[in-house]
């Protein structure tokens, strides 16, 4: 496939010198060589739109068939998932049918009306139906997308402490996350980073005298209880980040100097997702490619068998390790989660 992507990529490189070529000795001044398109020379070209329209109409689907995810949108593991996926399908199928039709129409007219000796374009200046129906339908559908999708975001959104929703807090810094939970009181200390002392290991600048901040949770390895509201409070120590959990449908930026939140309600376990057929697929087709690198991998020191996990990533360049920031998240029972959390240390006993 990489081998037909490049020729394909040559070809049409060839192709744009040669017609940049032509162009140069047209554009040529005082010359004996002028050139005036034949009516064979414009039935080529013709037939030449209408065979880039099959090309690109195959090339689509091509792409959909063997490098897209299908179905679509099959492993969302939030409560706001589906809705967020149904409107991601819903601005897909306008989006293609558009273009179907956009596209099909400019090759098509292309071909039908190139130009012929003898034959005489027809000045047609304006047609307030023509014009009144491509502006009213434009409006109408994207008006639907937007209400649709205002709709769904304060869906998302409209979480806050007094709905029992966990609070728990991101930060970033080049190149790594920690999470920082409420702890019993499920309430964030205060927070900032000219609070920041490594000598006593605080690394997020929590407050040391707020009684809310002693018994926060500080790790480095998310841990959330399935089916219960989280309440995300998002802060950045140097440059603009972001959170992106791609399989909770949830990103919001990282912005230094200021407290951004999402929320969302995890509805799959880890271990529940490792069992869907396309995880299970994905998972398959890394490890055999991990097996092609066998030598190479153990030479690096890491773990040849790749296993599904959730992540949070951060989706800004934030600089030269971006690639590598991430932090692994474990979706579990309430139960496993208690057990968790009491194996942690809290924010006061972690300065002692």
């Amino acid at each position: 496939m990489t081998t037909l992507l490049i020729f394909i990529i040559v070809l049409f490189v060839a192709v744009a010198l040669w017609q940049m070529v032509k162009i140069f000795d047209l554009a040529q001044v005082g010359t004996s060589n002028n050139q005036v398109a034949t009516d064979k020379d414009n039935k080529f070209n013709g037939y030449m739109m209408i065979g880039f329209l099959i090309f690109i109409y195959a090339i689509t689907i091509a792409s959909f068939v063997y490098l897209g995810d299908l179905p679509l949108m099959s492993n969302s593991a939030s409560e706001h998932g589906p809705g967020l996926d149904n409107l991601m399908v819903i601005s897909m199928i306008v989006i293609f049918t558009v273009q179907i039709i956009t596209q099909f129409l400019l090759h098509y007219f292309a071909f039908k009306y190139r130009g012929e000796k003898g034959k005489k374009a027809l000045f047609y200046a304006d047609n307030n139906t023509l014009e009144a129906i491509w502006t009213v339908i434009p409006v109408f559908v994207l008006a639907g997308l937007i209400i649709y999708g205002l709709f769904t975001w304060n869906d998302i959104m409209n979480i806050d402490e007094s709905e029992d929703a966990m609070v728990v807090e991101l930060y970033a810094q080049q190149f790594n996350w920690k999470a920082r939970y409420g702890g019993e009181d499920n309430v964030l200390g205060k927070a900032n980073v000219r609070l920041i002392d490594l000598d006593k290991a605080n690394i997020l600048g929590v407050d040391e005298d707020d009684p809310n901040a002693k018994d926060d949770v500080i790790v480095t390895e998310l841990h959330l209880p399935v089916g219960k509201p989280i309440l995300f409070k998002m802060r950045s120590q140097d440059v603009l980040h972001s959170a992106y959990m791609p399989h909770f449908r949830a990103q919001m930026n990282c912005v230094p100097g200021m407290v951004t939140q999402f929320a969302f309600t995890p509805t799959v376990t880890t271990a529940e997702m490792r069992q869907n057929p396309d995880i299970q697929d994905k998972v398959a087709n890394i490890n055999a490619l991990r097996l092609e690198r066998k030598a190479e991998i153990e030479e690096a020191g890491q773990d040849l068998t790749y296993e599904f996990d959730y992540l949070l990533l951060c989706n800004k360049i934030c600089g030269k390790s971006h690639y590598n920031m991430q932090m692994k998240i474990v979706v579990e029972t309430q139960e496993e989660f208690d057990a968790w959390m009491k194996e942690q240390k809290t924010f006061e006993n972690s300065l002692n």
